[in-house]
């Protein structure tokens, strides 16, 4: 067998994604069936700066290089051959944000990433203009909250795009972007699969008078669907991603995707009345939906799948990261008593735990708020656990309560997109660091939604498989041959999972949670107020 694989990679046939999450970046590269043969890895954070949430251009380039450079030593030692040559390539990040670059190419701001809640004027000044949910964390929100501001910076701005469409640009010199990566810089039109032309209009007429010199579609990225191609690896290019020169150029690019497309693919969730949740350090759910909202609502973002069918997005900025820092309070007491247990043990001993609670966590309320969260009005963020005298404090009930707090801004939003639009969904398929653990992620996401969850026996391998895969489209896909199908048919055919429905006392119990949750709210809001934070330079 792994003569087959070294040779497959020998003779460039292998297909390469790689995505950028908020904590790791992960490169998968597939075979010719899409079985994953190599994996690459590279953790880092974000940091906070001048109260800004952000990484720095060296931290990508040195993540990028990185995360490949374990790829291909992995291909090395599993199969004796080195990585010369791919079938295709494409590259996916976490959405949203603001990165301008000005004509030479230099970024004229720091990095602002989707975890900044700074931007609640211009969202709010667009919403109203386009009739249109604009959510603080879009690149256009950005863009214009820096015009509100007077930044100086925007005058020079030659080019505006994201994590995913730098990256991209770096390595084939395309200033392009996937549709449902760009539907999260700019409203789209499903239609033409391009930004909505009449708000572009808008946006242009409200800067008029600014003088910046530019217009609106001038500096954002081209947009292309799943399965057109955006360019090619350049030398240049081949040289950033391995700077041993082992990697050759030539190698078809794919559009740039998000982590909201990638995870819909990983998922194969992209045809209508189907949706995902992605739960790491942020989470979101998407459903594709059969028509449009009756109504915008600033819980609900409305993005689309990678080849554009228009997609209802609830984002919430906090899931597992109070989460994990809980767990690791644990791990760090078992150590004093002289213990150290393996991580993914410790986790998943503290996660079953939560089976063993009270329904509604007996009284526990947590708030896992590390950044600001707009889907409850919170522009920053301050985690908080609370509880009444009488409660019920136990290990089991804490865990509950810090589990079902992850979920639950998802669940006010979607409880909009379920109760209030009627949106039907047929089934969601849950991914990300939450779902590791076997059963119990998926048992309290289903009661939290009061629907049927799945994880698929692709989960683990997350949104760089997802890239690879939309890679993989691009070069394979029959003429006429839809993404839906693509997937149905070729990609999850025979694969397996499993499914759990929500049980009824988990369901009561979560709303009863959700109670006390909406009820205590007034206390998080005074702790963001109260509790100051003051950051030292350096």
């Amino acid at each position: 067998m792994s003569e087959t694989i070294g040779k497959i990679i020998r003779e460039g046939k292998a297909v390469l994604g790689l995505e950028f999450g908020s904590t790791r970046i992960k490169a998968v590269l597939v075979d010719e069936t899409h079985r994953p043969i190599a994996q690459g890895n590279w953790d880092w954070e974000n940091s906070l700066e001048d109260n800004v949430w952000t990484y720095s251009l060296e931290e990508i380039r040195e993540g990028l290089q990185g995360c490949y450079r374990n790829l291909a030593e992995d291909v090395g030692a599993k199969y004796g051959v080195p990585l010369t040559r791919l079938a295709a390539l494409g590259f996916s990040g976490m959405m949203h944000g603001y990165m301008p670059f000005d004509a030479e190419g230099r970024l004229l701001v720091p990095f602002r990433t989707w975890r900044n809640t700074m931007t609640g004027e211009a969202a709010r000044q667009l919403g109203s203009l386009f009739r249109f949910n604009i959510p603080q964390r879009w690149s256009i929100a950005h863009l214009y909250q820096a015009i509100l501001n007077g930044e100086e910076h925007v005058k020079d701005i030659d080019y505006l795009t994201t994590l995913s469409g730098y990256i991209h640009r770096r390595l084939s010199g395309e200033r392009t972007l996937g549709v449902g990566e760009a539907s999260g810089m700019f409203p789209i039109d499903s239609a033409s699969c391009d930004y909505d032309r009449e708000m572009v209009e808008k946006f242009d007429a409200l800067t008029a008078d600014r003088g910046f010199g530019w217009t609106l579609r001038e500096i954002l990225p081209r947009v292309l669907s799943a399965g057109e191609k955006a360019g090619e690896l350049t030398p240049e290019g081949a040289r950033f991603l391995d700077p041993g020169g082992t990697l050759q150029p030539g190698a078809p690019m794919c559009p740039p995707e998000g982590d909201a497309g990638t995870g819909m693919t990983a998922t194969n969730s992209v045809r209508k009345r189907r949706g995902n949740i992605s739960a790491g350090t942020s989470i979101f759910s998407m459903v594709v939906t059969e028509k449009p909202m009756e109504k915008a609502h600033e819980e609900i973002d409305m993005v689309t799948t990678p080849d554009g069918s228009p997609v209802a997005m609830v984002h919430c900025n906090n899931c597992t990261s109070d989460l994990n820092a809980w767990v690791n309070l644990f791990g760090e007491f078992a150590g004093k008593l002289g213990v150290k247990p393996d991580r993914d043990r410790l986790y998943g001993m503290l996660y079953e735990a939560a089976l063993d609670a009270d329904a509604d966590c007996g009284g526990l309320v947590a708030y896992n708020y590390v950044s600001g969260e707009p889907v409850t009005g919170l522009e920053e963020g301050r985690p908080l656990f609370v509880r009444t005298p009488d409660a019920e404090f136990t290990l089991a009930n804490f865990m509950r309560s810090h589990l079902y707090s992850a979920m639950a801004a998802l669940k006010i939003g979607n409880d909009i997109l379920m109760k209030e639009e009627r949106v039907k969904v047929d089934s969601l398929t849950g991914h990300g660091g939450l779902f590791k653990t076997p059963i119990v992620g998926q048992q309290l996401m289903a009661a939290a939604m009061n629907a049927p969850v799945a994880v698929m026996d692709t989960a683990g391998e997350g949104g760089a498989w997802g890239m690879a895969v939309l890679a993989d489209y691009m070069i394979k896909r029959e003429e006429g041959e839809t993404l839906p199908d693509y997937l149905d048919n070729r990609i999850f055919a025979g694969r397996t999972g499993s499914v759990v429905w929500p049980r009824s006392e988990d369901a009561a119990g979560f709303d009863v949670f959700m109670e006390r949750y909406r009820s205590a709210l007034p206390a998080e809001r005074a702790a963001v107020h109260g509790l100051n934070i003051r950051f030292p330079k350096e």
